[in-house]
């Protein structure tokens, strides 16, 4: 893998760049997005990560209008099977529309080749293994150098590694968000698959920015999200003092801190925290450097888990869109 794509675990953390257009209240404007992806390439971002979804399909023109001319330089991820049709949101894993998705998407990017393209979604109607033989096919045009999925189960991953290669598994992963640790993370260290970590600041919460839900902008998505309401995210701040705490003590940020621990869950894990704002994305790239002992690895682990947090992460509807495992 790392042999392979060098990329994508050098370094471990990559770029996010759904928040630039899509999902987290207004989009920014087009010449400061475009700009701070310029600002993120020269301060080390090598990895850089879009969707069809995106603000549909506006984010990977962007991605493609700040970014192609360094064509050769960085890792491109995209993703298809998601998409906004008609105005909704269709999950759509049929091996035409996977086609006609990468064309799309490729046009968008202006570019000739996708380094990782996902599964955003596991369509329920379409076995995992049409789904993956369509990316595949794309694999061997070489319009796609890899495959990934998104948000699936370990038992979808087996199923999908028998039919082709697949090279990363994505989902989302922090201190909040424990759900691999059921059986993806251990599956994707066996089957030499990278694990990708989305959201690992769950969502800005570790970063202990949002202090309530009345922070958030109209058309953010976390307004939707349990976590976040009045009836949970009062009981998720009260943790997060000792986690601010250590953070304060190890003497990095509270950003950091989550990223180091998240990429201290395996040699296989990479993270691409999201964010709009460029010095975000500098503090984001410096948790490379935080060392965690065992021990600070055993507090935090106790401090912020499935168990005390208040909420499910997604809304029932998100649920149902999703193929991973729950506790």
């Amino acid at each position: 893998m790392s042999k392979k794509h060098p990329h994508l675990l050098t370094p471990s953390i990559g770029l996010g760049c759904m928040n630039l257009s899509h999902a987290y209240g207004s989009p920014v404007a087009e010449d400061e997005a475009v700009k701070a992806l310029h600002e993120a390439f020269d301060m080390g971002y090598r990895h850089f990560d879009t969707a069809t979804l995106y603000g549909g399909g506006k984010n990977e023109l962007l991605v493609g209008k700040a970014l192609k001319h360094l064509r050769k330089e960085f890792f491109l991820a995209s993703k298809c099977g998601m998409a906004i049709v008609d105005g909704k949101k269709e999950i759509n894993g049929r091996p035409e529309n996977i086609r006609q998705q990468c064309e799309n998407s490729l046009k968008r990017l202006g570019v000739e080749h996708i380094d990782l393209y996902y599964l955003h979604r596991k369509d329920p109607n379409i076995a995992i293994e049409e789904s993956v033989g369509a990316l595949n096919d794309l694999v061997k045009e070489g319009k796609i150098g890899a495959i990934g999925l998104s948000e699936v189960s370990a038992d979808t991953l087996r199923k999908a590694y028998k039919e082709a290669p697949i090279t990363a598994l994505q989902s989302e992963y922090s201190l909040w968000t424990r759900n691999p640790e059921i059986a993806t993370l251990e599956a994707t260290k066996e089957l030499g698959v990278t694990f990708v970590a989305f959201s690992p600041l769950a969502r800005g919460y570790l970063t202990g920015a949002v202090k309530s839900a009345s922070d958030l902008e109209q058309g953010d998505i976390r307004l939707n999200m349990p976590r976040f309401n009045e009836d949970h995210y009062p009981s998720n701040i009260a943790l997060l003092s000792n986690f601010l705490g250590m953070a304060k003590e190890i003497g990095c940020s509270p950003a950091q801190l989550a990223l180091a621990w998240v990429l201290h869950q395996g040699d296989h894990v990479v993270a691409i925290p999201g964010t709009r704002f460029v010095n975000h994305m500098g503090d984001n790239l410096g948790a490379t450097d935080v060392k965690l002992t065992d021990s600070q690895l055993s507090n935090l682990n106790d401090m912020i888990n499935q168990n005390n947090v208040s909420g499910t992460r997604y809304n029932e509807a998100q649920q149902k869109e999703i193929d991973t495992e729950e506790f």
